[in-house]
């Protein structure tokens, strides 16, 4: 659920919007990500005739996965456009060189991509991609090595103690400024409602950036998040211990829930008016400059008001 942090995803996932980690430990990496993968579990992109895998419209905005390599790309573009150039991340010099954003994850995730048809098109010719996320299913995940928020939270207790849930990981989610409004994130959300109800998933969890490193400046968003979004003990996991970092900073009584909300990024936001809960501790993500949070949301907790808005069957702005 990582991405921006003006909207609150973070690049790796629903406002900072999801974002990148390659702080990742070359330990870890050899680990984890250095096994051959079988060629069933990778993502397959076409090589002849594009395949046009649309989710939703609106207007003139599609939602749409991305169904070939070049698709991926321009989402890694994007991606490296928010965090890289405009942002504060710091890039290494393969991600300079490349101007692109992007990690083995990459291989194996869904993306899903924004395209703006009333925008000019780039210099290649293609569509603009105004927004993105990356999906990553816990069958592939399992596959894979396991989850990218794993590095920050012991996410395989939670799972396992859901057997019998499947769960989606949202991360690297980020979205153009003039592209921050209400429209695009309904038609981001559509295209996340739509893959969840096509692949039977029952629990979306994700990181959620905010912005600055010192928890004792975030006192208040933190504790409010604390204080009133905890997850209840089934849904609840912890930050890695070696990262842990405190969230309950201040006493409850002394928190202006109002002043807190204003703190909050819109995609923690966002992620709280669906339904979902944080988990308990915070990780430092000093490449990024940010705080994480994780989001745990349950299918099952999801607002009837948001479900009805979206349509049971994703239908709301089917194509």
């Amino acid at each position: 659920m990582r991405g921006d942090t003006d909207t609150g995803f973070k690049p790796g996932a629903m406002q900072t919007w999801l974002k990148p980690d390659l702080a990742r430990t070359a330990a870890t990496t050899a680990a984890t990500w250095l096994k051959p993968a079988r060629r069933s579990d990778l993502l397959r992109f076409e090589t002849t005739t594009p395949r046009i895998d649309t989710l939703g419209r609106l207007g003139e905005l599609e939602v749409r996965l991305a169904t070939t390599r070049d698709d991926v790309k321009r989402a890694q573009k994007l991606r490296y456009k928010v965090f890289y150039r405009d942002g504060h991340a710091i890039a290494d010099a393969p991600t300079l060189l490349a101007r692109r954003d992007k990690d083995v994850f990459d291989k194996f995730c869904d993306h899903i991509l924004v395209i703006d048809h009333a925008a000019k098109p780039t210099l290649s010719g293609k569509q603009r991609v105004v927004g993105t996320y990356r999906l990553l299913r816990q069958d592939v995940a399992e596959h894979h090595g396991g989850f990218y928020s794993d590095d920050e939270f012991d996410i395989s207790a939670l799972v396992e103690r859901h057997g019998n849930l499947r769960f989606l990981e949202l991360g690297r989610s980020c979205v153009l400024p003039p592209y921050r409004t209400k429209r695009t994130v309904e038609l981001l959300w559509h295209g996340i409602w739509t893959y969840v109800r096509r692949h039977g998933i029952d629990v979306m969890i994700g990181c959620a950036s905010l912005a600055g490193t010192d928890p004792d400046r975030l006192a208040l968003p933190l504790s409010f998040l604390h204080h009133y979004a905890a997850a209840p003990a089934e849904w609840r996991t912890r930050a890695q211990a070696s990262r842990y970092v405190a969230m309950n900073r201040m006493a409850k009584e002394t928190i202006d829930p109002k002043a807190a909300l204003r703190e909050l990024p819109p995609l923690i936001k966002g992620y709280l008016r669906l339904g979902a809960f944080i988990g308990d501790g915070a990780v430092i993500d000093h490449q990024f400059g940010t705080t994480d949070v994780l989001v745990v949301m349950p299918v099952a907790a999801i607002t009837s008001r948001y479900i009805g808005h979206f349509g049971a069957d994703a239908s709301r702005h089917a194509t």
